[in-house]
């Protein structure tokens, strides 16, 4: 079995020490000693990094600490946007790269602790298909995030938990793993920050079976987050309307059907 971990980055020359120091050795002991509930072992894992058009060293700095070795089984891809896209661009050409039978997106920023990923991965048993991270889970916590953020975040959340599925506490978050068959088959629009909801509600409207991973959301430690909050907001409200719509039309459909 093979894993593929996407990094989408935009202008994070600042993190590129975090990114060797605290997720290369996570990966590496993946591919040596799996995870809980592994289906079988893992032979191979990529580290895909999506430089979104950055402006800053971000791509040559990750070629300087990565490079191309694969001794560990842990091969490297590195792959640009000669203009900024958007997140869920960064998503997609990620995918669209990799190879692995189970794909994780982790923020470049590591404000989920990349030691967390064996964890979310042990959620995802033969009955899952994808497993999200959830701040907002009652087991979940966020420890110094701007609460302007956490109010964009939790709001948007809320209104997907009464249009979508109640369960799910968090439909926000990019840290998240994926069986690869889910990511064939289900497609997204948006090239924003929407991109990772909009596969998630897309997935469960096709009937994908989803797990949430109670986690702590750490606030950033370097550099600046790249979300624009006015258009984030525009696009959520648009795709939850879109939601709501779909939904009407369901029942009347529906009801339709019994009167005739």
């Amino acid at each position: 079995m093979k894993l593929s971990i996407i990094v989408p980055c935009y202008n994070e020359v600042d993190n590129v020490t975090k990114l060797h120091a605290e997720l290369l050795p996570v990966v590496e002991e993946l591919v040596l000693r799996g995870w809980k509930n592994a289906p079988e072992e893992v032979h191979l894992a990529e580290l895909i990094f999506v430089d979104d058009g950055s402006q800053d060293e971000t791509l040559s700095r990750l070629n300087e600490y990565f490079g191309s070795r694969t001794e560990t089984g842990v091969t490297f891809k590195y792959l640009k946007h000669e203009k900024n896209k958007g997140l869920g661009a960064a998503m997609r050409t990620g995918f669209l790269n990799a190879d692995g039978d189970i794909l994780v997106t982790v923020d470049s920023d590591g404000t989920y602790k990349f030691s967390e990923i064996p964890n979310l991965l042990s959620f995802l048993t033969p009955e899952i298909d994808i497993v999200t991270a959830s701040p907002y889970h009652p087991e979940g916590d966020v420890i110094g995030v701007p609460r302007y953020r956490l109010l964009l975040s939790r709001g948007s959340s809320f209104i997907y938990r009464i249009l979508v599925h109640w369960r799910i506490h968090t439909y926000t978050c990019l840290f998240r793993a994926y069986r690869s068959e889910v990511i064939k088959r289900i497609h997204f629009n948006s090239d924003g920050f929407l991109g990772g909801t909009e596969i998630l509600v897309n997935a469960f409207l096709n009937g994908y079976r989803v797990a949430e991973f109670p986690a702590v959301l750490h606030k950033r430690m370097y550099g600046v987050s790249k979300a624009k909050i006015a258009q984030t907001i525009i696009s959520h409200l648009n795709f939850q309307g879109w939601i709501l719509l779909n939904r009407i039309q369901s029942i009347i459909g529906f009801k339709s059907k019994q009167a005739t």
